[in-house]
């Protein structure tokens, strides 16, 4: 009877110990990569074909520099920004036809892209820029039907950048967003440099999120600057041999609503990536908000001596640190939660050249499922560089 007892003892202790075995198999990384599939979504990129507009004018406006991209659901356009400042022609954007086809193997591809109009940028006096004082780098399309601009602002030359919402059919601006003391630059000239947007390096990025369907429901606006704020570069010891820190920028998040001002809810880190050896420029070009609340995605580029690269990146809010009460983010961010990313295309593995891409949109949805992104370059307005049109398939799942 012992005898018995003691197999059944070792069986059950032999079975017992599999369990556990199992359990912690099960258990080691899966808890991480479960927490990874509910954090991000299950999307994916597929390229589908590229378009280079060819050099031109339009209205007696030289077209380029498109640093920004917006998508009109209802009438099936796209708004493209251009940063000239004022200086070639006045400010403005364009009213774009994008048209797509289908190649033999029925995928969906770029066929061309025509130019239906372009709207000048007037200031709350119903004036046209002057030249030299504006630098709109973000364009976004909100369900009032209006768009919301964003500039670097000029800072070499005191001028502060802003976020305003436009008119669409005029151009006239209606409002500004009250935009954080620690982003404008100090009025102290004892102080001048120690704080703000880096000259050029202003609010690149900017997106927008419909909370319904109605124009009147409130929306949720998301800006974010090209690169750290002068109080958050972290300082570099070329005399150390220490690791490079990423980047460290700030997104903003706006609610706004149908009565009254909008209103700042949050502020988050958004870490750049590390940058190639060569590269001479490095930033945050665009944010897309997605469908889902608190999901994004966001464009980074470079520029050195081999050339332009882009990355394109799922960018999730989920417990990040709300940033908005700390001073600089240039010393120890051990306790800060950034944004979540997880890279979704390094667009230098694509079989193309790519130009100074800056413009990053979604389009229109496909009877699959999939949306269509659609992605733009700024020339700079030289010979040498083109207007780069790339479309590509979100695909979910």
């Amino acid at each position: 009877m012992s005898d018995r007892i003691l197999k059944l003892s070792r069986a059950f202790k032999l079975i017992l110990c599999l369990s556990f075995c199992i359990l912690l198999t099960a258990c080691g990384t899966s808890p991480q990569v479960r927490a990874q599939k509910r954090l991000f979504l299950d999307f994916s990129l597929e390229y589908l074909g590229e378009y280079e507009l060819p050099k031109t004018t339009f209205k007696d406006t030289p077209v380029g520099g498109i640093s920004a991209i917006t998508y009109d659901r209802d009438r099936s356009r796209f708004y493209a920004l251009s940063d000239d400042r004022s200086n070639k022609a006045p400010a403005r954007f364009y009213t774009l036809n994008v048209k797509f086809d289908r190649t033999d193997e029925d995928k969906l591809t770029l066929k061309k892209v025509d130019l239906e109009d372009v709207t000048f940028l007037k200031d709350e006096e119903g004036k046209t820029y002057a030249s030299g004082s504006i630098d709109p780098e973000g364009i976004a399309f909100s369900p009032r039907k209006t768009l919301y601009i964003s500039t670097e602002g000029i800072i070499s030359q005191n001028i502060a950048p802003f976020i305003g919402e436009f008119d669409l059919k005029t151009g006239k601006k209606q409002e500004s967003l009250r935009i954080p003391q620690r982003y404008l630059p100090e009025e102290d000239a004892s102080k001048k440099g120690e704080r703000g947007i880096q000259n050029n390096l202003g609010f690149e990025a900017l997106t927008l999120k419909s909370n319904g369907y109605l124009p009147d429901d409130p929306f949720r606006l998301f800006a974010a600057t090209e690169s750290a704020l002068k109080q958050d570069i972290v300082p570099q010891n070329p005399e150390q041999e220490t690791k490079p820190e990423p980047t460290r920028i700030r997104l903003l998040h706006y609610l706004i609503n149908p009565v009254g001002s909008p209103v700042l809810v949050a502020e988050h880190l958004y870490l750049l990536d590390l940058a190639p050896s060569d590269a001479l420029n490095n930033g945050l070009s665009e944010l897309t908000a997605l469908n889902q609340a608190g999901h994004f995605l966001s464009l980074e580029r470079t520029f050195g001596l081999s050339g332009f690269g882009a990355k394109i990146f799922q960018v999730v809010v989920g417990n990040a640190t709300d940033t908005s009460r700390i001073a600089t983010l240039k010393g120890n961010i051990s306790r800060v939660v950034p944004l979540k990313k997880k890279l979704l295309l390094d667009l230098n593995q694509l079989d193309i050249d790519l130009d100074n891409l800056e413009a990053m949109t979604l389009g229109p949805p496909l009877s699959d499922g999939s949306q269509l992104l659609l992605l733009a370059s700024d020339d700079n307005f030289r010979e040498a560089q083109v207007t780069q049109f790339l479309l590509f398939r979100l695909i979910r799942g």
